[in-house]
């Protein structure tokens, strides 16, 4: 009798400790992100989740940008990586071929949040093997900015074709205060690095034409000419297009030197505060048959390392649902990838969010290829810079781009 209920109590024992053992062993989900602001939403959000997931703790750490991408591949080489992270599309083919990342698809299908991801960002962000790497967490895309009160001045609508937007941009190119001197004009280009953006509008939306051989056929040669047009002809462009940067269009924009001019959501506060209602926005417009703009992105994903999958995912998966989404994205200055959080979102005015959403269906990334660097750091803006100035043709220009991604 003593033996059994000493038994009966070892078993007890055992029972309390292990269950004490559980209790303890909760799983920690490592997650790296990058915010500018210190003051973000990532501790609340934290505190969120680990109340309706108390088997699971979240170590958010905010890694620099500027280092983001060097730390991380670092300590996925040393076997020390986190495991989730905020990831960008131009790191998947190195984060693949590192063997780094964890195929979602089986999870994204019978995830309860799928069907509230806005429309094409999941073909947007798929990996070139057809599998799914990332979940979206905040995007924007580029769209046309348009000074309302110039437009209504003049009696124009905004360009909905490359057409309407020359048409305009002519008209509105112009002396206003007499002097003899064009102070206004119809559209800030970006020449310098970046510009690809605005070229892109022009060219890669015409049917047929994408950064590879189909750059020298007739409609890809059009797309270049008709910006040199733009530039050398109508001269609806500042004289300084083929230098400027972003901030030489968005000042110019500002004070009325130009009055289109293509960027996204994350200049709209700045816009809004200078001009209030004085500036709009729409989609860009199609071009020789088709529409293309930027697409920029931001997803979060599980490394291939991580001890608890299955943790990682929770968490990611928490960050692109409705109202979590809505309180990460107030950190960013981006938008929620939701449909129900981008419907009551108040972080942007509501103009800019339709302009950006109605982007969707045609917006592109760039090639996941090495060569696409050199095309956005020094190929394109060298070419682009010379075309402009008339020291090279747009064919030659097209010839040059797409001889650097034959390469590839």
């Amino acid at each position: 009798m003593k033996t059994m209920i000493s038994t009966l109590a070892l078993v007890a024992g055992l029972g309390t400790a292990l269950l004490a053992g559980q209790a303890d062993a909760a799983s920690t989900v490592r997650f790296w992100y990058h915010f500018d602001n210190p003051e973000n939403p990532m501790s609340d959000l934290v505190k969120k989740f680990e109340d309706a997931n108390p088997d699971i703790k979240i170590d958010a750490r905010n890694i620099p940008w500027n280092s983001y991408y060097d730390n991380l591949y670092t300590a996925i080489a040393g076997g020390n990586a986190p495991d989730a992270a905020m990831l960008k599309m131009f790191a998947l083919p190195r984060l693949l071929e590192m063997e780094a990342l964890e195929p979602l698809d089986d999870r994204i299908n019978s995830w309860d949040g799928k069907d509230n991801i806005l429309d094409n960002l999941f073909e947007l962000t798929k990996a070139q093997d057809g599998k799914h790497y990332y979940l979206p967490v905040q995007y924007v895309a580029l769209y046309l900015y348009y000074r309302a009160d110039m437009f209504a001045e003049l009696g124009l609508t905004p360009p909905k074709t490359c057409e309407e937007l020359r048409d305009a941009a002519i008209k509105l190119t112009r002396d206003t205060n007499g002097d003899g001197r064009i102070d206004t004009y119809g559209f800030g280009f970006r020449g310098g690095k970046s510009g690809h953006e605005h070229w892109g509008t022009f060219t890669l939306g015409r049917t047929g034409v994408a950064l590879d051989a189909s750059l020298n056929s007739e409609a890809g040669v059009a797309g270049t000419q008709f910006v040199v047009d733009l530039f050398q002809k109508d001269k609806v462009f500042p004289p300084s297009a083929p230098n400027d940067g972003f901030q030489e269009i968005i000042g110019a924009f500002k004070t009325g030197v130009t009055a289109m001019t293509i960027h996204h959501v994350g200049s709209s506060r700045d816009l809004v505060a200078a001009l209030g209602d004085k500036v709009s926005a729409v989609p860009v417009p199609e071009c020789g048959g088709g529409r293309w703009t930027t697409f920029g992105d931001e997803s979060s994903g599980v490394l291939s390392s991580a001890s608890d999958k299955e943790a990682a995912w929770k968490w990611i998966s928490f960050l692109s649902t409705e109202g979590n989404n809505a309180l990460f994205n107030t950190a960013t200055g981006q938008l929620p990838v939701t449909k129900t959080d981008t419907a009551s979102w108040n972080g942007h005015e509501a103009r800019f969010v339709e302009a950006t959403k109605d982007s969707l269906p045609f917006a592109h990334l760039l090639p996941a290829s090495s060569n696409t660097p050199e095309f956005v750091n020094t190929v394109w803006p060298a070419n682009m810079q010379r075309a402009l100035l008339g020291q090279i043709t747009a064919a030659d220009m097209n010839a040059a781009i797409a001889k650097l991604f034959e390469k590839q």
